[in-house]
């Protein structure tokens, strides 16, 4: 993903008017973010799934050949553990529920499990379309494929139901990184700095989070790439951001435009 950034950049902007346009017209919250905090990211990392296991950070990183599962010091961005995947894999979103890690991979169409203690692997199973995110309500798996629809799925990936995601009545396409937070999904937007915040049952964008100009320019370099990454930690109700080679994790808060 490190070429073709000139149309990228005209892709974001056009998906970003478009958003911008539809919460216009709705009547969706809108926030923009605060820096409570910022750590040490690792800058190779290509951000794919960011989660917390207790007081652990676990993420999975993209890229043929550059795919791992790992083990994260808040602290300092560094790899406790780390496994590397046969570069055949492309690893895309990852999360826990109950004893288990579940990890997509974007064009494979296979999906694995690993052990939520030991990070073992423990089995891999088909999987019928292109991963992207992937959370949880402590009951099922929730999928995005990079559409506007979300998949509830079981733990053997078998789909359950599927959810159209709206804004205005206009489907909110390029859904990407997924995390739940008190009853909500949130959402990452491929290409844009914006993150969706959608209501489970309805599909319904609530609210959207403008991230814009949260990596400063100084930090940027030519490998840098967009904004993705959420993490919540239940336990302390701290949220966290980063992006695909962003040399920095932030901790932010929201506050709501006026």
């Amino acid at each position: 993903m490190r070429t073709g950034r000139n149309i990228l950049a005209i892709l974001m902007m056009a998906l970003w008017v478009s958003l911008a346009s539809s919460c216009a017209d709705a009547k969706v919250r809108q926030y923009k973010i605060k820096v409570v905090k910022e750590y040490p990211h690792d800058e190779m990392s290509y951000t794919q799934g960011l989660f917390f296991q207790g007081d652990r950070m676990i993420e999975t990183t993209g890229q043929w050949g550059e795919s791992t599962l790992r083990l994260v010091d808040l602290a300092t961005g560094k790899a406790l553990k780390k496994f590397d995947f046969d570069k055949k894999y492309f690893l895309e979103g990852s999360v826990q529920l109950g004893d288990n890690i579940y990890i997509l991979t974007w064009k494979n169409k296979v999906a694995f499990i690993y052990d939520a203690k030991t990070l073992d692997y423990k089995q891999t199973y088909s999987y019928a379309r292109e991963g992207w995110g992937l959370t949880t309500d402590g009951k099922s798996l929730i999928a995005s494929d990079g559409s506007s629809r979300l998949y509830w799925l079981d733990e053997q990936f078998k789909q359950q139901k599927a959810l159209a995601v709206k804004m205005n009545g206009r489907p909110v396409n390029q859904l990407n990184e997924l995390e739940w937070i008190d009853g909500k999904i949130w959402a990452n937007v491929y290409m844009t700095d914006m993150i969706v915040i959608i209501n489970p049952q309805s599909g319904e964008v609530e609210a959207t989070v403008d991230c814009t100009g949260l990596l400063p320019r100084h930090l940027r370099d030519q490998y840098t790439d967009v904004l993705n990454g959420i993490a919540y930690n239940p336990s302390t109700k701290k949220i966290y951001l980063t992006g695909k080679y962003w040399k920095r994790l932030y901790e932010v808060e929201l506050v709501e435009k006026k």
